[in-house]
């Protein structure tokens, strides 16, 4: 494996970990929202990761005969609505978006759930960092070697 692939499966993996804090933040951000766009609250939203393959099903099976189990980095493969937490519904009958019964329907959002998130993504971003650096000091300790 070169550098530069070292280098990109670490990038790669800064970026997926980005838009991942991004929908996390995006989530705190309407936990109270009970009214979209679209009508109705606010779902959270979860980012599902896949592996970023150089190739197709030919190249990573070829790969694998070989035992080049390296792969390419992370990538992020779909934004999905969290449709299996139940949304919250509260007695509010002086709310304007309650129903006939007086419940207004909150968003799925739990603020701890994704504190605890953001905090697990934010220490995969530093690792991918620390990754990067590794191996951008050991890239530049290799020229050092030339130059003596």
């Amino acid at each position: 494996m070169s550098v530069f692939s070292c280098l990109n499966i670490s990038a790669t993996g800064m970026t997926a970990q980005r838009l991942r804090t991004d929908i996390i933040a995006q989530n705190i951000a309407n936990v109270n929202t009970t009214r979209t766009a679209n009508g109705g609250a606010y779902v959270r939203k979860t980012v599902v990761f896949g592996e970023k393959t150089s190739g197709g099903f030919q190249t990573a099976l070829s790969n694998a005969m070989k035992g080049n189990n390296a792969g390419a980095g992370v990538k992020v493969i779909a934004i999905r609505e969290d449709k299996e937490s139940a949304m919250k519904r509260v007695y509010e009958p002086a709310n304007p978006d309650a129903d006939e019964e007086g419940y207004v329907t909150y968003p799925n959002v739990d603020t701890v759930t994704e504190m605890t998130n953001m905090i697990d993504a934010s220490r995969a971003y530093e690792a991918n960092v620390t990754a990067f650096n590794a191996t951008k000091s050991m890239a530049l300790k290799g020229l050092e070697v030339g130059s003596k």
